[in-house]
């Protein structure tokens, strides 16, 4: 409760810029009072994250603009003064959704951020003068009804197209019921292309029949990630050469969701008891983190940079999607799984 509650302070003090008159003389967008009205949500939550009051009067704090009007009707509710109040975690739940609604769409956005940056620094810094070479390079036009105009029919060709070609297309089907109601069939693969098929032979002739396994302890023998995981007892018994491939099949067994059990080397000495120690004792988050950041260190190091460029955003995470109900605050849709759920 205490973490959701310092979010809207961070965020309310990160956005309080919005108020200056600069933005007043420079900018006219659609939607300008929705954006004032998260703003004024945020300014309450950081004037009132002191209090541990656990209802909010509806008459002191905004709610149109941050609360959805399909979600006001379950959150809202009559209390024993018959004052219309919200639950003060709903509410905040609501402001931070708000917020990154409009941060997404560069509605609002964050001083000195990245990725949430004011929409007018991803422009060239000589756009007003080279406006028009620009417009000409992208085939648009300068005038704004033109360009709307020119959207709409193209929405209005892609729909046409749709509604004739429906019915007599066998790749789309219409179900009478369910969620998914109009069904696409899955397109034919695409051949794979000449130098993937070179990538891949020449891959299978240096490596031939190499597992995970041995990657991941190549890996090691060249950066040395598993002596980033000390004991967390007092003192070690076990060397390092005893450790070492009982960590790598531990963290293998633990990354690749195949479990310790399966990792089991009998013909190696290699026991479920060892594997349940290495995990228990050696294996924490701050030694994980550690060894992560020796291979990606290690990983930029040796890229060549004319063949994959100067970029550092080379490394992902994948992420545990959780079945959760509509009603959640903090359920969102996953175009991956077809679901409900909250990311984690």
């Amino acid at each position: 409760m205490r973490a959701v509650r310092a979010l809207p302070d961070v965020a309310c003090m990160s956005c309080i810029w919005y108020f200056s008159s600069d933005y007043h003389q420079k900018r006219t967008r659609t939607g300008f009072m929705s954006q004032m009205t998260v703003i004024d949500a945020l300014a309450w939550l950081r004037g009132h994250r002191e209090r541990r009051q656990q209802f909010v009067a509806c008459a002191d704090v905004p709610v149109e603009g941050v609360i959805r009007p399909q979600m006001q009707e379950m959150l809202i509710e009559i209390g024993p003064d018959g004052a219309e109040r919200i639950d003060r975690i709903n509410y905040e739940i609501c402001v931070l959704q708000a917020l990154r609604e409009r941060l997404r769409c560069k509605e609002m956005w964050v001083p000195g951020a990245a990725r949430y940056r004011n929409p007018d620094d991803d422009l060239p810094a000589d756009f007003p003068q080279q406006r028009v070479a620009y417009y000409q390079a992208l085939h648009l036009s300068e005038d704004a009804d033109t360009f709307i105009k020119g959207v709409q029919q193209a929405m209005i060709d892609a729909l046409s197209t749709f509604n004739e070609g429906l019915p007599s297309n066998p790749r789309v089907k219409l179900r009478p019921k369910g969620k998914n109601r109009i069904h696409l069939s899955p397109l034919e693969p695409q051949p794979e292309p000449p130098q993937l098929l070179q990538l891949k032979a020449e891959v299978l002739r240096r490596w031939p029949m190499t597992s995970l396994l041995d990657m991941l302890k190549e890996t090691d023998l060249r950066v040395g990630f598993t002596e980033a995981f000390p004991s967390l007892a007092t003192r070690e018994i076990l060397d390092y050469e005893t450790r070492q491939p009982r960590l790598l099949r531990c963290l293998y067994g633990l990354g690749t969701n195949t479990g310790l059990k399966r990792m089991v080397a009998p013909h190696e000495g290699i026991s479920y008891p060892h594997l349940l120690y290495m995990r228990r004792r050696f294996i924490q988050k701050d030694a994980l983190r550690e060894a992560i950041r020796r291979v990606i260190n290690a990983t930029l190091a040796a890229r060549a940079p004319e063949i994959w460029g100067e970029g550092t955003t080379t490394c992902a995470a994948d992420s545990k999607v959780f079945g959760a109900w509509d009603q959640n605050l903090m359920t969102e849709w996953h175009t991956r799984y077809h679901t409900d759920g909250v990311k984690i």
